[in-house]
């Protein structure tokens, strides 16, 4: 079962619109999640939010971050300046002279915080963008700004070298919750669990017939390489110089093994 009780920034790409001065205060009232898109940082870091119909909000720099706070308490330079032209999801938390319309995105994060550390299971699916990605993992999004990390051995049966290999900057994918931190907050995430078994993965193929694969890493001893099938699924094959890693090959199946969960490979040229 899926969880989607906070929606990542930019999920839909669309920005919450404001019609009326009462509609701006009903929302403030009902401590709505909206979002918009950061028009622009200023010279304080505050971010200025497109609310549509051209009205504009403003999210002080104190009201940004909850969770990546410099000694002074406030968010770093570059959180800010990074959101320009990008999604946001914030309350509004004052309308001062029924014209300037103050913003949190603390206050979605808290919310959504508090959410993972009470309510949010170990095993469970949720939704999510892909942030950020670094050599030793992917940073994914799961709603209201607050981010998991899943490691580069969560990502795929088959190794890789990088996790774009797998995943992209924007991507929307589900992930499974592999462990939660109930202090901080801080999730590890698992996508190699949203791909199917080996059992499903090795139902899309039959023995005796020939497909493409990828080289994924060769055996120190030389007794064979292993090919990528799907991300979920490889294959052994005899040892052969001069194939690299990430090189695409014909090979032949000369045996599909369920109780043993191995699959025998011959390259074909």
């Amino acid at each position: 079962m899926n969880t989607f009780k906070f929606m990542p920034e930019g999920w839909n790409n669309e920005i919450s619109k404001l019609e009326t001065t009462q509609d701006i205060i009903d929302k403030m009232n009902n401590e709505e999640v909206l979002q918009g898109l950061v028009k622009s940082c200023d010279e304080k870091y505050n971010l200025h939010i497109n609310l549509g119909n051209g009205i504009t909000g403003i999210i002080p720099r104190e009201e940004v971050e909850a969770i990546n706070l410099e000694e002074t308490g406030l968010p770093k330079t570059n959180l800010c300046t990074g959101k320009v032209h990008k999604f946001v999801q914030f309350k509004i938390k004052d309308v001062e002279n029924n014209k300037n319309i103050i913003l949190s995105r603390k206050d979605v994060q808290e919310e959504a915080l508090k959410w993972i550390k009470d309510e949010l299971q170990v095993g469970q699916k949720v939704e999510g963008i892909v942030k950020n990605i670094k050599p030793y993992g992917a940073f994914i999004e799961i709603g209201g700004g607050v981010v998991g990390v899943a490691h580069i051995e969560d990502l795929s049966i088959a190794r890789i070298k990088s996790p774009s290999e797998r995943l992209k900057i924007g991507q929307k994918v589900e992930v499974v919750v592999k462990s939660i931190n109930r202090d901080d907050g801080k999730v590890i995430l698992s996508y190699k669990e949203t791909l199917g078994t080996w059992e499903e993965n090795a139902q899309k193929f039959s023995q005796g017939t020939r497909t493409k694969g990828i080289v994924r890493e060769t055996e120190k001893n030389k007794n064979g390489i292993f090919i990528e099938l799907t991300p979920n699924l490889v294959g052994m094959t005899e040892y052969e110089e001069g194939l690299q890693y990430g090189q695409t090959v014909n090979v032949y199946i000369k045996k599909i093994d369920p109780q043993k969960k191995k699959i025998k490979l011959s390259i074909i040229e």
